[in-house]
């Protein structure tokens, strides 16, 4: 194990009352997540985020702001996480089935259908972007420089 930290981007993309959540294998388990994944080397975070988004999803999305920047210890792997989470808006879904093999299945839930799988979610993270994103400030996606 490194002990640099993993930088990874999430994508909390909402329509109508309904959040973009997909359903994953985690070991054993079977967990709840944003849209997610490690950012490629050479790649930009922007790019990264919609890259995980449509290989995690089969969703096409724009995004439109950004959500902040969060941080986790996973004590079940003991690696240190650094996730930067935007915003977007769905465009169009290009496959009914995501193309990640990790993915069981992309899905749409409402805040209080993920509250009631808060045992399943991967990390606390998952519902804290979801409060963020419906009571916290958003910022504007100029804060990344090529």
């Amino acid at each position: 194990m490194t002990d640099l930290p993993h930088v990874t981007v999430a994508t909390v993309v909402f329509d109508k009352d309904r959040f973009l959540l997909v359903r994953e294998q985690d070991g054993e388990h079977t967990v709840y997540n944003q849209p997610a994944g490690h950012v490629e080397p050479g790649e930009t975070i922007l790019a990264a985020a919609l890259r995980e988004t449509l290989e995690e999803t089969g969703w096409e999305v724009e995004l439109t702001g950004y959500l902040g920047t969060y941080q986790y210890h996973a004590p079940g792997n003991d690696t240190h996480y650094v996730r930067h989470c935007f915003i977007a808006l769905p465009l169009s879904q290009v496959s009914d089935s995501p193309p990640d093999q990790d993915i069981e299945s992309a899905v749409w839930l409402t805040r209080q259908q993920v509250m009631g799988l808060q045992d399943e979610l991967r990390s606390p993270m998952v519902l804290r972007a979801i409060d963020d994103y419906l009571h916290a400030e958003h910022f504007p996606l100029s804060l990344f420089r090529p």
